[in-house]
């Protein structure tokens, strides 16, 4: 069955529907526009009225029956040539939309984002690729969430395309509930992507990379295996090189943010923690520790170096051991926990803690609550409010130093 579908992958055409996407773009962009614009509406209204009778009739049919603006659905007939003289083929497509659970909202969001749809062949055309959808157990909220981030699945062949791609997920054992994630994403449900993963296992087993630790249901495992097998190889002695064992829970995630981080994003990230005091030292141990953590943007890391090095004393090194501390959110639990630490100490109820404070952020909401909250809320009625992010240190007055204690503001 596999090598079946492998020979019939490669000989594939795949269509992307490039189209749908340029003109999604051009209508998202039209969009944004209207909206600062909507004084022109009147000047848009005699602009429909000026074209032909078909055109006319297919931008009224788009606002009344689809729920289109009118600047998109002058956008949909005049860009994408989206033309109907007659309601009967329109009808017949949002009618066997319906037919399959979607409802009125689910149709207006699919039209918005492939409004080409509504000129193909209901019966010949879009019939069949519904039918498959319910064959393996697809249809209503299931399809609505796949067309509402991959409209354009519609549009590719069933027998060159949908089905020989579900067939060779079914080969790498994909559990049925995730099929619907991997058919809204039009990146992952490609016909080369997926022989390149099926391709790529054989490589992991031969370098002993067991194959419980790569769930392919997982996303960033499935995208480290989706190029081609001579560049993950070359992916996977490089993990190895940086003292990775195959064995490891962490060599699959090390092997995922090598594949997505090229040689200049990497010195990138690099000369970014570098700022911060870490050491190549520093970096390739966090590396080792949770790799994860360098696939994060520096927008996203850089308030949460500062907050721990100038706000709270901490260490540069300190972070590098415990990277995972970087992969938490700052507003919903790293400065609610470290305010509560601090509301504490001002009290008078904490003189010494033996923990530092990355593990008192790093362990489980349960410890925390039990040994920082719930012990000491008759005191300060207000912890639970401030761990919830309700309340913040400003409200009392407080604010934190540069030292990592409190300060009065």
């Amino acid at each position: 069955m596999f090598g079946l579908c492998c020979k019939r992958l490669q000989l594939l055409l795949v269509p992307s529907c490039s189209t749908c996407v340029t003109h999604f773009d051009y209508i998202q962009k039209t969009l944004v526009f209207s909206r600062y614009h909507s004084s022109k509406s009147s000047v848009l209204g005699s602009e429909i009225d000026d074209k032909p009778q078909g055109q006319s009739f297919t931008v009224a049919y788009l606002i009344n029956s689809c729920g289109l603006s009118p600047r998109l659905a002058l956008s949909a007939s005049k860009k994408m040539r989206v033309h109907f003289e007659s309601p009967e083929k329109p009808d017949s497509v949002i009618k066997l939309l319906k037919n399959y659970g979607l409802n009125e909202t689910h149709i207006s969001q699919l039209v918005k984002k492939c409004p080409i749809l509504l000129i193909y062949n209901a019966d010949k055309t879009l019939l069949p690729k519904l039918e498959f959808f319910s064959s393996i157990g697809l249809s209503g909220t299931d399809l609505a969430r796949i067309f509402r981030f991959n409209a354009n699945i519609l549009t590719l062949s069933l027998d060159a395309s949908i089905r020989p791609c579900y067939d060779i997920m079914k080969t790498l054992q994909i559990p049925q509930e995730k099929i619907p994630y991997f058919i809204s994403n039009y990146h992952l449900f490609n016909a080369k992507v997926l022989t390149n993963v099926a391709r790529n296992i054989p490589v992991l087993k031969a370098h002993d990379v067991p194959q419980s630790s790569f769930p392919l249901w997982v996303p960033f495992y499935f995208t480290a295996l989706a190029f081609d097998s001579e560049k993950v190889k070359a992916n996977v002695k490089r993990v190895m090189s940086m003292g990775f064992l195959p064995s490891s829970t962490t060599f699959m995630r090390a092997l995922y943010v090598i594949s997505v981080t090229d040689a200049s994003k990497w010195e990138q990230k690099m000369e970014f923690y570098n700022k911060w005091g870490w050491t190549e030292h520093d970096v390739l141990l966090a590396f080792r520790k949770n790799p994860l953590f360098m696939a994060f943007s520096e927008k996203n890391a850089s308030p949460k170096m500062e907050f721990f090095l100038n706000k709270m004393g901490c260490q540069p090194a300190d972070l590098a051991g415990r990277p995972d501390i970087l992969t938490y959110s700052l507003e919903k639990r790293i400065i609610p926990r470290c305010s509560v630490i601090r509301l504490l100490q001002l009290k008078g109820l904490i003189v010494r803690e033996d923990l530092s404070i990355i593990t008192i952020v790093h362990k489980n909401e349960k410890w925390f609550l039990e040994r920082f909250v719930i012990k000491y809320q008759e005191q300060v009625p207000e912890l639970l409010s401030i761990l919830q992010g309700k309340k913040g240190l400003a409200e009392f007055g407080l604010g934190f130093d540069e030292r990592g204690g409190v300060k009065q503001l």
